[in-house]
């Protein structure tokens, strides 16, 4: 049976037709792929299926829900729509919760505003559907707050907001970007489980190929609007017929051309037995404050013109050593050196700062949306002793602008006039702005698509290779790790449990908690091994 059919669906918004004749049909029980990159339309068409176009948007063509049309609905019998019978999981659950409302409430709202039940049966429903997500109530009380949940269990709440009503149509946009691959995993495992129990369809919309190898049933494959290719999952994945799919399944395989580091190059960040603990809250009023350890005894090298990856399940340590290497954290025993020269949390110099530059996963929320480009690529200037002013400042900013492959005239851009490449482009710029010995790179390219997340890959190998610049290259994807490493730190309860080359570790790991983050891994070819596999079982 069908349970969502889409004809002819268009979208404009001034002279622009944003969307152009998207045509597909979903079964009962199925789980949907949308993929495409950012810009493709993917998201626009499940906002208009659900009657959520952009103010100012003209739609045209026909939409059906288990037989029932749903263009041409007021906008409050769409209201009885959404929630009822299609559910939404959002990308980012901490903006898609209410930061100042309990999570038992947020998710009894759902059942109150359709009028399913008095106060009390939806308490006892968001009991139930969040014992169901994985967050029952004797330990996770419906009395805490977003703020107090880590980022799976967030998503988690979002997911029981969806489906607290037990819809028909269940649409996941981008619902693991953030996550790391082990939550990845096991947030996958519980809506296909959901779909499941529920009878639910399942629309997952999404940039990850090696997701869609590995959940998908068939998909669809969208570019700038239309639709270039639909089927069978397998199929479209293992032997693209358009084009643009095989670009996309290209780019999700891609690595670098990399040189090999120098033998034996001198340490350009030395890590020795760090330690980094935190105080906890008192157990009773004037009681010791017990301590948490959330660095412990790491210590490792990153030599010049390396690149060493960071990997770990989000809580294992990484961010807070991070944090220590860049100065920005005291830690209680061990040495943090960058070219022999220490790093003393507040109190290291600004002549040791300029020596380490980052660029964060989201270069949107790290720029000011106030200040053109040349100034947030010359920020890091502040550290110099006499940073340069005229026309020696726009030849440098000019200089930095061109070697990550963007144009002068760019400098007179605001951010919002780029791409999301672009705007991690500019990091990158203002990262190497003050020839800085060591980039950390801190899940640079996790909210990428994998066609500019390629281009970002070569680009930060092609400056390697010229600048002999060392990374530190923090990610929850292995397989971008795997393109780009030379060699890998694995961390788990903030102790380093394994080290090598990439190669090695990959394809032989020697730690159990290795294996599991691999065995999670949502790379393309694992994806469709692991299917191929199921198929024949």
């Amino acid at each position: 049976m069908t349970l969502l059919s889409v004809e002819g669906l268009t979208l404009d918004i001034g002279a622009a037709r944003l969307l152009d004749g998207v045509s597909f049909a979903m079964a009962e029980g199925e789980t949907f792929g949308l993929i495409g990159e950012s810009g493709s339309g993917k998201s626009l068409t499940a906002l208009a299926i659900m009657g959520l176009a952009p103010e100012g948007a003209r739609t045209a063509g026909a939409v059906a829900l288990a037989g029932r049309r749903l263009d041409g609905l007021s906008d409050r019998a769409l209201c009885a729509v959404r929630g009822a019978d299609v559910g939404m999981v959002f990308q980012e659950p901490m903006t898609a919760l209410n930061p100042v409302r309990p999570i038992g409430a947020q998710v009894a709202e759902t059942v109150l505003i359709h009028g399913r039940a008095g106060t009390r049966t939806a308490e006892r429903i968001a009991a139930e559907t969040l014992a169901r997500v994985g967050l029952p109530p004797e330990r996770f009380p419906l009395s805490r707050y977003p703020h107090e949940l880590s980022g799976g269990q967030r998503q988690r709440v979002v997911i029981a907001m969806a489906i607290a009503l037990r819809p028909k149509l269940l649409i996941a946009d981008e619902p693991t970007t953030a996550l790391d691959v082990t939550t990845q995993a096991q947030i996958l495992r519980l809506l296909k489980r959901l779909a499941a129990e529920d009878g639910m369809g399942l629309m997952l919309i999404t940039h990850d190929l090696g997701v869609v190898a590995d959940m998908a049933d068939r998909v669809v494959v969208m570019r700038e609007g239309r639709v270039v290719e639909a089927g069978p999952a397998e199929r479209v994945l293992r032997a693209p017929s358009h084009g643009y799919t095989r670009a996309l399944a290209a780019a999700a395989r891609h690595a670098p051309l990399r040189a090999a580091p120098p033998a034996g190059g001198e340490a350009v960040l030395s890590v020795r037995d760090v330690v980094r603990d935190y105080a906890l809250p008192r157990a009773r009023p004037f009681g010791p404050r017990p301590l948490f350890r959330a660095v412990d005894g790491v210590s490792f090298e990153v030599r010049r013109g390396e690149t060493v990856a960071l990997v770990g399940e989000s809580g294992c340590g990484k961010s807070t050593l991070t944090r220590a290497i860049l100065g920005l954290e005291e830690t209680q025993a061990g040495r943090i050196a960058v070219c022999g020269a220490p790093i003393e949390g507040r109190r290291t110099t600004r002549a040791v700062r300029r020596r380490v530059q980052v660029v964060f996963q989201d270069p949107y929320g790290s720029f000011d949306p106030r200040w053109k480009a040349g100034d947030l690529i010359a920020e890091p200037f502040h550290l110099l002793d006499e940073p340069p002013k005229g026309a020696a400042r726009r030849e440098k900013i000019a200089t930095a602008l061109a070697a990550v492959g963007l144009k002068p005239a760019d400098a007179d851009k605001y951010p919002h006039e780029f791409s999301g490449g672009q705007r991690q482009r500019l990091a990158i710029a203002r990262a190497l702005i003050i020839d800085p010995d060591l980039i950390v790179l801190d899940e640079a390219t996790s909210a990428l698509d994998v066609r500019v997340r390629a281009q970002v890959l070569d680009l930060l190998a092609g400056l390697s290779a010229r600048l002999g610049l060392s990374y530190l290259f923090i990610a929850h994807d292995l397989g971008v790790v795997r393109a780009v490493a030379d060699r890998v730190l694995v961390m788990q309860g903030g102790r380093i449990v394994e080290e090598g080359p990439t190669a090695r570790v990959f394809d032989a790991p020697g730690h159990p908690y290795t294996a599991t983050l691999l065995a999670a891994s949502p790379d393309l070819d694992r994806a469709l091994a692991r299917r191929a596999a199921r198929s024949v079982a």
